[in-house]
């Protein structure tokens, strides 16, 4: 382990088998596994939505040589927006509903052996992604998955997991109405009717569902994909191609990598980005960030 001084930045709530005693557990496991490797390390608890921020900026202040993320895509967006550009890696445990930027980097799931790549993996630069002025480096997006994925975070921890996504994803499809957009890619012009607006680094939302198989995260681009607009019925058997990762192989949809692109539609715009939610007014701007972030993945 070339790093000495090390960080963890651990959130207590992530999880769905998360209990009040959790906290004071992760604690412990990281300070027996740091004082293993012989590792000078300290690990703070996040205590508020936009803490791991702070703790991660307060980190690289100090000279941390190593910033390991424990909790669910949030956690580890917060941390890795403070470490981009700063070449200090990141190492991640993750722990939340769907780790689909965790099983991209093909992390496991099992802290002992995430905690194990985090201290002696190999180190990895991959891109990242700006929308609407937040740093991204999985998938981020506006439309029916934007809806879904801000009626899911409204939910308490503890009532997560994929079955209650399931269930929202269901509802919306039969419910959520799809809006006229103007989006341009790389300066050329697509006037849509869209169901699906998202900008890819990684391939998958998480839980293993495919958003688009040939997305890269150190190609210097993003995957854009536009998903017309179409009936309820026909939006269940599209669903299918999230499963098995052929949505490029679907109708009415259009998958194009790019270096800039932004999107314009009438009103109040929810979007994601890394299964975190924000909202906009009328338009945003989506760029490439080659080369943003160091992480540390298997051997």
């Amino acid at each position: 382990m070339a790093a000495a001084n090390v960080v963890a930045i651990v959130n207590p709530l992530s999880g769905a088998g998360a209990t009040p005693d959790v906290a004071g557990r992760r604690v412990a496991f990281l300070e027996r596994r740091f004082a293993a490797a012989g590792v000078a390390g300290r690990v703070h608890l996040t205590e508020r939505g936009g803490h791991a921020r702070t703790l991660a900026r307060a980190a690289l202040d100090a000279g941390a040589a190593l910033v390991i993320a424990w909790g669910g895509d949030g956690t580890i967006n917060e941390v890795a927006s403070t470490l981009a550009e700063s070449r200090v890696p990141l190492g991640i445990i993750p722990a939340g509903s769907g780790n689909g930027f965790a099983n991209e980097l093909g992390l496991s799931s099992e802290p002992g052996l995430a905690v194990e790549t985090a201290l002696n993996g190999r180190t990895r630069t991959i891109d990242g992604g700006s929308f609407d002025g937040r740093l991204f480096f999985n998938i981020a997006g506006t439309g029916m998955d934007a809806v879904i994925a801000e009626q899911f975070n409204a939910r308490t921890m503890g009532r997560r997991g994929m079955v209650p996504y399931v269930q929202i994803g269901l509802r919306e499809l039969f419910r959520y109405r799809g809006r006229r957009y103007r989006v341009v890619l790389d300066g050329e012009e697509v006037i849509t009717d869209a169901l699906v607006i998202a900008f890819a680094n990684g391939r998958e939302y998480g839980n293993r569902i495919r958003l688009i198989p040939g997305a890269k995260m150190d190609d210097g681009k993003l995957e854009a994909v536009i998903v017309a607009d179409r009936s309820p019925w026909a939006r269940v058997w599209s669903c299918r191609h999230l499963a098995f990762g052929t949505i490029d192989r679907a109708p009415g949809i259009i998958v194009r990598g790019v270096e800039a692109a932004s999107i314009e539609t009438d009103g109040d715009m929810v979007y994601h980005l890394d299964g975190e939610v924000g909202r906009a007014q009328g338009r945003v701007e989506v760029a490439v960030r080659p080369g943003a972030l160091t992480v540390r993945v298997p051997q």
